[in-house]
């Protein structure tokens, strides 16, 4: 498959009800436990409820040993999940594909009902939106076993008895970590920024499918976007804001930024501020109002110093 022009191998959740057979598929670079997890979510808010009881294939991200007979020691964040939205998990045998049914006998027609020909997306969550409108079509199908009614007719006399979600589960597994001297947090070869105030603590590390959370003294610090890939450095210049109190001359070339995206009107006066005797420290101050006001309000300042033609911090600290 094709992500944004880069050809990877992907993993796919596929989640089918046993008396309609109306089926949910969504992919992932990898098979995680949170992707795992973030995976019925998805299925459950398509289904538009949870079915009382799961059969699983012999997951490793679901079942941690495999004890006598059919029992299995399942994880425990996977059994947060199922005592959270209440259903019954049972796990397969190894190589047992009779008891798996309608998914064991389904693997190789997905591949060529959802994935032939190669598929080509810009992003996952592209992809996956196009996925569940495949699903949806898929359901306008004549049903096996009923043949004068489609899967989807099927499936809204089933539905009835899926039990409602009234709050989807916190999908993230968590992880201790202590934020270095640079105030990051490593996660699978990539740096996520954590406000300055944290360097050299230990935060708790939240990862869910889709963005990475973190976590201290009982509140959020921080939120990023998951990335993909290695060796990335994953910034919010809030953060390292305080940095700039002592270190003016960071604003210049520090890696957070270097690369922030600022309102237009914003930038203008940094560039003619930052040429002036003290520029790095002024702009330092209009950043450090900003945290308390909203950037939204130092850009309304910014257009009006603009406007009247003297540029510099104090004026804009007056409007």
């Amino acid at each position: 498959m094709e992500i944004g022009g880069v050809a990877q191998t992907i993993k796919v959740a596929h989640v089918r009800l046993a008396y309609s057979r109306q089926m949910f598929v969504v992919a992932y670079p990898c098979e995680t436990q949170e992707r795992v997890l973030d995976a019925h979510n998805r299925a459950f808010a398509f289904f538009g409820g949870v079915p009382k009881r799961l059969i699983y294939d012999h997951l490793k991200t679901v079942v941690d040993s495999i004890l006598v007979g059919k029992d299995r020691h399942f994880n425990r964040r996977f059994m947060a999940l199922a005592n959270h939205d209440l259903f019954e998990p049972v796990a397969c045998p190894p190589a047992s594909g009779w008891e798996k049914g309608q998914i064991e006998n389904q693997v190789g027609n997905i591949r060529e009902w959802l994935f032939t020909p190669n598929a080509r997306f810009e992003s996952f969550a592209a992809w996956n939106d196009g996925l569940a409108k495949r699903c949806r079509e898929w359901a306008e199908r004549k049903h096996p076993v009923e043949p004068t009614r489609t899967l989807a007719d099927c499936f809204l006399q089933e539905s009835p008895s899926l039990r409602v979600i009234t709050r989807s589960f916190e999908g993230y597994v968590e992880q201790m970590m202590r934020v270095s001297s640079t105030c990051l947090v490593r996660v699978e070869r990539n740096r996520y920024s954590v406000p300055a105030d944290f360097a050299g603590k230990v935060v708790s590390v939240r990862l869910y499918a889709e963005k990475v959370r973190i976590v201290a003294e009982r509140k959020v610090i921080a939120d990023h976007e998951r990335r993909l890939g290695r060796d990335q450095l994953i910034c919010d210049p809030w953060h390292d804001l305080p940095v700039l109190e002592k270190k003016p001359g960071s604003l210049r070339h520090g890696a957070p930024f270097v690369e922030w995206d600022l309102p237009r009107p914003i930038q203008w006066v940094r560039d003619r501020v930052l040429k002036q005797p003290q520029g790095d420290r002024a702009f330092v101050q209009l950043l450090l109002a900003a945290r308390e006001v909203g950037l939204a309000a130092l850009q309304v300042a910014c257009e009006l110093t603009l406007d009247g033609g003297v540029i510099t911090a104090a004026v804009v600290m007056n409007d």
